[in-house]
């Protein structure tokens, strides 16, 4: 039996915990936007409608006892409840800083060459960037002094693979040891 998506419909993975909203069919491949807004292709038989909200088809089921039928209710009227909302924008929020000067980074270097802690500079770098992406964060300075320029070249290299656009940071703050860099949660 075949499906008959729509745009606009919500549907499910099926063999990955992924959920979205239907957002173009084209050549018998649906592109659908996660509720993390990543975009996702799929083709029909991967995917499945979702018509009724859990939520709503556990109200009828004889499973749950009062206690949790209430609960259940008291959470929904929770989040109903405004929340706080900041004025702040999120270009005007302090950056994320990681100093990645070894000492920080180890308490002791000892039995390390060069290309052991710039391999520890970087894959802390790498953990900073996806843990940024993640909990999108804005931007992060990334602090790695001066030195030989081996760091720097490093991280330009790791922050094309993540396609994110690096400045140098504020000279006043950091010196000239510092690179800002943007992350654009939805790039286009």
């Amino acid at each position: 039996m075949e499906r008959q998506f729509k745009i606009g419909d919500t549907v499910a993975v099926l063999d990955d915990v992924i959920k979205g909203k239907v957002l173009a069919i084209s050549n018998g491949k649906i592109s659908i936007e996660s509720a993390d807004g990543f975009a996702f292709e799929f083709y029909p038989n991967e995917l499945v409608i979702i018509k009724e909200n859990q939520a709503d088809l556990s109200k009828y089921s004889d499973i749950f006892n009062e206690g949790l039928t209430e609960k259940l209710n008291h959470q929904e009227k929770k989040k109903s409840a405004p929340k706080f909302k900041s004025n702040t924008k999120p270009e005007d929020l302090p950056p994320m800083e990681v100093d990645l000067h070894i000492h920080q980074l180890t308490k002791s270097t000892a039995g390390m060459d060069n290309y052991d802690m710039l391999n520890l500079q970087i894959d802390t770098a790498k953990h900073k960037i996806e843990f940024a992406i993640k909990n999108r964060l804005p931007k992060i300075v990334f602090i790695h002094g001066v030195g030989e320029g081996v760091l720097k070249s490093e991280l330009e290299f790791l922050f094309k693979n993540y396609n994110l656009t690096s400045y140098a940071a504020s000279y006043k703050k950091y010196g000239l040891g510092a690179t800002e860099v943007y992350i654009y949660q939805n790039p286009k």
